[in-house]
């Protein structure tokens, strides 16, 4: 199933226990405006209160880009004021957070560029693979924004604190060896295959036990949080329900039968 929001131009897509969500803005390199932010966080709770989803991508139109950051063109209109960054930050913070927290898996498809708040949707995912001819930037050193706490924390937590620094002060341009190389991407691939192998990958999550899935990612995002705020009863809760789950009888059997599982999440 494919869904359309023109006035936004996002598009999402349901295909089995996949969902994808596109930025569909190729004549400006999938730069996003306000209203795609806000169309791209109505997609994605879409997908999370969709038990058949199991695995989201996220990725952009045309080939050219996974999302080159905010549209410029706009801005004018929706951060000329104090009040419009406010209200843009806190928008674009309401996107960057659904996905960081996502009780699903996401995983980023990158092909192009991948710029300013394009790196932070990439972070923001569980995995990031690319093709070889993409570029990676964080420009708002050349732009006078300003970052704040949660989301540099994402990438001192993905890349690490030298490197993030690196990214943010020179506000230079990387390839796609040099991302790989210092974590920023898992793996790179020649245009062709990026798109085959995300398939492939996400319908091999999708097939595997939701519960331990789930609950693997969402004790992944506790233990990112400072100690003092970790919740261990609810991350010990998560184990348990694995255990405690029918996935977990099916898996035995299918197991010692020599036969794939077939898990329903329950």
């Amino acid at each position: 199933m494919e869904q359309s929001h023109p006035a936004g131009k996002m598009t999402s897509r349901k295909e089995g226990r996949v969902g994808t969500l596109i930025f569909d803005n190729p004549a400006r390199h999938n730069a996003v405006s306000l209203e795609m932010w806000e169309a791209a966080r109505g997609i994605l709770l879409d997908f999370a209160a969709d038990p058949g989803i199991r695995v989201v991508v996220l990725t952009g139109a045309g080939g050219k880009a996974f999302v080159s950051g905010a549209d410029i063109s706009k801005f004018e209109d929706e951060r000329a004021t104090r009040e419009a960054v406010l209200r843009y930050n806190a928008t674009t913070e309401g996107v960057y957070s659904t996905i960081a927290t996502f009780p699903k898996p996401t995983l980023a498809q990158i092909q192009g560029y991948c710029l300013g708040g394009g790196l932070n949707l990439a972070v923001c995912c569980d995995l990031r693979f690319c093709s070889t001819g993409s570029k990676f930037a964080l420009p708002a050193a050349k732009l006078g924004l300003g970052y704040g706490y949660a989301g540099l924390k994402r990438y001192i937590d993905t890349i690490g604190p030298s490197h993030t620094k690196d990214i943010f002060f020179s506000a230079r341009q990387l390839g796609a060896d040099e991302a790989f190389s210092m974590g920023l991407v898992d793996r790179v691939l020649p245009d062709l295959e990026l798109a085959p192998f995300v398939k492939e990958y996400a319908e091999g999550i999708a097939s595997n036990a939701p519960l331990t899935v789930g609950a693997l990612k969402q004790i992944a995002v506790e233990v990112l949080k400072p100690e003092s705020e970790r919740d261990l009863a609810r991350m010990a809760d998560l184990v348990a329900r694995c255990f405690a789950s029918e996935d977990y009888v099916e898996g035995r059997r299918a197991f010692l039968e020599k036969r794939k599982p077939i898990f329903t999440g329950k």
